[in-house]
């Protein structure tokens, strides 16, 4: 099976073929900043064109924003301001006549790791995205949960002190609290500086208050952890284990575990997964887009 995996960012579209569960090459697109709709259409379109052929049984494509899973309806990218309602699902399916299937970042890095990283082999777990925002990926009995309209997992959204978890648990806190740059602190955190080890403890107390939610509510016994911010879990390890540690059921944390996600290309293999996860589907949807000619390209 060889699919391509679309990643659309509000600066760049990186797409990959993927096939036999690995990336075999890529194509990456900037996006421009234009209020123009069709125009970052035709940026996701010159992404997938060098690496799409009459093997590509599908393609995936993840978006940062909300999106109708069913319909393949993206609306609103905070990135990218002319998308408020793209009917991406329906556009690409006419020009490229092979299964589109559409979802948000966060449950592309979910779906991603259990096909190709820590979540294989394993039922249930949580994929938690800590970067410039924070936000979750559910598997569920094997199988992504994006809730009725694509929201769950949004525990960054969950009210918490005088904001949201997301303004104390993502890359967000280091501005939002002490008016610096997050890339900065990790800098100074790494050359041992101790006021930047101390804003990553405090951030850390903030983001383990967060994980506690996700324990209420779900009960997991694995949270595969990706984004920017961490990248820098040695400084906040530490004091994140500290507050989850003070649930109130005290046994929870015995059976949790903390992964790091180490693959770089977890972008793109997530958006990809969506491929595999709708299977058997995905064949017997491409043969009835192969009645008709795909569009010249």
């Amino acid at each position: 099976m060889t699919v391509l995996g679309v990643d659309i960012g509000g600066t760049k579209v990186l797409v990959g073929r993927v096939e036999n569960q690995v990336m075999q090459d890529s194509c990456k697109e900037t996006v421009p900043d234009t209020d123009k709709e069709e125009e970052v259409i035709a940026v996701i379109s010159r992404a997938i064109d060098p690496l799409f052929d009459q093997s590509i049984t599908a393609i995936g494509v993840g978006v940062p924003s909300i999106v109708d899973v069913k319909k393949g309806i993206v609306y609103d990218v905070q990135n990218i301001p002319s998308w408020k309602e793209v009917h991406l699902k329906e556009i690409l399916e006419k020009k490229y006549r092979v299964p589109v299937h559409l979802n948000n970042d966060a449950n592309c890095f979910a779906i991603g790791e259990k096909y190709f990283g820590k979540g294989q082999g394993r039922d249930h777990f949580v994929g938690l995205i800590v970067g410039t925002g924070m936000a979750a990926g559910l598997i569920i009995h094997n199988k992504l949960y994006s809730g009725s309209s694509c929201g769950a997992g949004e525990f960054g959204m969950l009210p918490y002190l005088d904001h949201y978890y997301e303004y104390y648990s993502s890359g967000q806190f280091f501005s939002n609290i002490h008016d610096q740059e997050g890339a900065v602190i990790y800098q100074q955190a790494r050359a041992g500086e101790p006021e930047a080890l101390a804003m990553f403890a405090e951030f850390g107390a903030h983001l383990g208050n967060a994980i506690c939610a996700i324990l209420y509510a779900l009960d997991p016994d694995l949270i595969i952890m990706g984004g920017s911010v961490s990248k820098a879990y040695r400084f906040f390890q530490e004091s994140l284990w500290e507050s989850i540690r003070k649930m109130v059921y005290r046994s929870v944390p015995e059976h949790l575990s903390i992964e790091l996600s180490d693959n770089p290309d977890i972008a793109v293999l997530g958006a990809a997964a969506l491929c595999y996860d709708a299977l058997p589907n995905t064949h017997d949807l491409r043969k009835s887009y192969l009645k008709t000619p795909r569009n010249k390209h």
